[in-house]
């Protein structure tokens, strides 16, 4: 019998024609059976401040219960700057704060992102995972996937047009399932008291 698992997502960028939010689109499609998927919003989250660390506003204590009932995460995002967007950042400074509440401690997690440029999200993807190491969050660090968008790769409801992506794009969700199994066999899962 097979373990089904939760997996937040975070589309990096907040624009609703985003390419990326396309990119996660055909995720969710081509996900295995056994990987449930839901967004993980953060466009209203007011900008971080430890003077919010006592008394937790309402959006952001929802990012992250969002994130807390996630078994795993997966960062859906573009390159802005040769970084992550800065909202993007924002929801991570939220999530792993107040000092010893980090959300992504000891959760799985995997980065990916489309550009017009062959490997243009690669500078965000490697800052992605340098922050992402700092939260402890184990990564699956391949396959990498940098997805060179063309017009029409992804269809509006995130039919990929293209075989041989689809195929690439359905095993790296193959992969991140099986990660998802490795790291709960290796790392016990926190007690979500």
């Amino acid at each position: 019998m097979s373990t089904t698992y939760t997996v937040g997502y975070f589309v990096g960028s907040l624009s609703t024609n985003s390419i990326n939010r396309l990119l996660a689109k055909a995720l969710v499609n081509l996900a295995p059976p056994e990987l449930t998927m839901v967004e993980i919003p953060f466009r209203d989250l007011p900008l971080y401040s430890t003077d919010y660390d006592t008394n937790y506003p309402t959006t952001c204590t929802k990012l992250k219960d969002t994130i807390d009932a996630a078994d795993a995460v997966l960062f859906v995002t573009p390159e802005y700057n040769r970084s992550i967007p800065g909202g993007l950042k924002n929801a991570i400074d939220w999530a792993s704060r107040p000092y010893g509440k980090n959300s992504f401690t000891r959760k799985p997690s995997a980065t990916i992102g489309t550009s017009p440029a062959s490997i243009g999200t690669a500078i965000a993807q490697q800052h992605l995972k340098s922050l992402l190491s700092f939260c402890n969050s184990p990564q699956m660090n391949a396959p990498e996937a940098y997805i060179q968008f063309k017009p029409g790769l992804i269809t509006a409801d995130g039919k990929v047009t293209v075989e041989s992506t689809e195929d690439f794009l359905r095993n790296y969700m193959k992969e991140f399932y099986g990660f998802i199994g490795r790291v709960y066999t290796a790392i016990p899962r926190r007690s979500q008291a």
